[in-house]
C-alpha cells in the first residue's frame, strides 16, 4: 500500500510574522521557515502506519520554490521513503495546489492521502478537500484517529457533538487534526541518511496543470493594536460602558 503525504513549506511557528512595509504581503526575508505543524503530523501518522506494516511506501509532496527541499528532507527524515518536489516561484493557492497532487495521484496512484487540515500561513482548510473532489474520492476531515485495514479505513474526527467515526473505502484523502499524534524527534543521523532518499524534481508543466493565481491580494495589515482594559465599580457601569463605550448592547 502506498501512502501519498504532501506537505508545505510555512514560516516557523514560533517566529512573530511581520507584515512588509507596503502591506503587499508577509515578509519572510531571513526568517526561520518550517514543516506546516498539521503536515508533520500527517507524516508521522503515515509512517506510523507503514512501522505496522500496513503500508510498504510513504511519499512526501511539496509544491513551491526550490528551498521546498528542506522540508522534504525533514519529512524522510521522519520516515518517508522518498519525495516528489513541484517546484515553482508562481504564488500557489489552494486550488493549484490541489490541482497538482490531483496530477500526482493520478501518476502515483496511492491508495490512501493524508495530509494537515490546513496550513498555519493561510489557514484555508481547502486543499485537501479540493483534492477529494477533484479526484473523486472519499475524504474524512478533522481525523484525530486513524484506523487501516485491508480495504477500508476508519477515521473518527471531533465534532461538535462528541465524536464521529467513518468508514471509507480505499482509496481515499484523509486531513488531520492536531490530536491525532505528537510528531517525533528527528534525530541526526535520520537527518544524514535523509540526504541519500531519492528526491523527484518536477515541473508544473510536466504535470499539464495551470497554477497561474485566481485570486489577488489587494493589501495585508497587522491587526489593530488592542487597548488596555478597564475596572469597573459594579454591574451598573459594565453594563453603562457596554452600552455607551463598546456599543456591544
Amino acid at each position: 500500500m502506498k501512502v501519498l503525504v504532501p506537505v508545505k513549506r510555512v514560516v516557523d511557528y514560533n517566529v512573530k510574522v511581520r507584515v512588509k512595509s507596503d502591506n503587499t504581503g508577509v515578509d519572510i526575508a531571513n526568517v526561520k521557515m518550517s514543516m506546516n505543524p498539521f503536515d508533520e503530523i500527517a507524516v508521522e501518522e503515515a509512517v506510523r502506519l507503514k512501522e505496522k506494516g500496513l503500508v510498504t511506501e510513504v511519499i512526501a509532496v511539496s509544491c513551491g520554490v526550490a528551498q521546498c527541499q528542506e522540508t522534504l528532507r525533514t519529512a524522510m527524515a521522519i520516515g518517508a521513503d522518498r519525495a516528489i518536489l513541484v517546484e515553482t516561484d508562481v504564488e500557489l493557492q489552494p486550488l493549484a495546489v490541489a490541482k497538482l497532487l490531483k496530477a500526482l495521484v493520478d501518476k502515483e496512484q496511492p491508495q490512501l492521502v493524508i495530509l494537515g487540515k490546513q496550513a498555519i500561513d493561510d489557514d484555508a482548510n481547502q486543499t485537501g478537500q479540493m483534492l477529494a473532489a477533484l479526484a473523486d474520492l472519499p475524504q474524512a476531515t478533522n481525523a484525530s484517529k486513524v484506523e487501516l485495514a485491508a480495504d477500508k479505513v476508519n477515521v473518527t474526527r471531533e465534532i461538535d457533538g462528541g465524536l464521529e467515526t467513518l468508514a471509507l473505502s480505499l482509496p481515499a484523502v484523509i486531513t488531520t487534526d492536531l490530536r491525532l499524534n505528537e510528531p517525533r524527534y528527528v534525530t541526526l543521523p535520520n537527518i544524514m541518511k535523509a540526504k541519500k532518499k531519492q528526491l523527484d524534481t518536477v515541473k508544473p508543466e510536466d504535470l499539464g496543470v495551470d497554477v497561474a493565481p485566481r485570486l489577488k491580494t489587494l493589501k495585508v495589515s497587522e491587526p489593530a493594536k488592542r487597548g488596555a482594559g478597564v475596572k469597573v465599580a459594579d454591574v451598573a457601569a459594565l453594563v453603562e460602558k457596554l452600552k455607551n463605550e463598546a456599543k456591544v448592547i
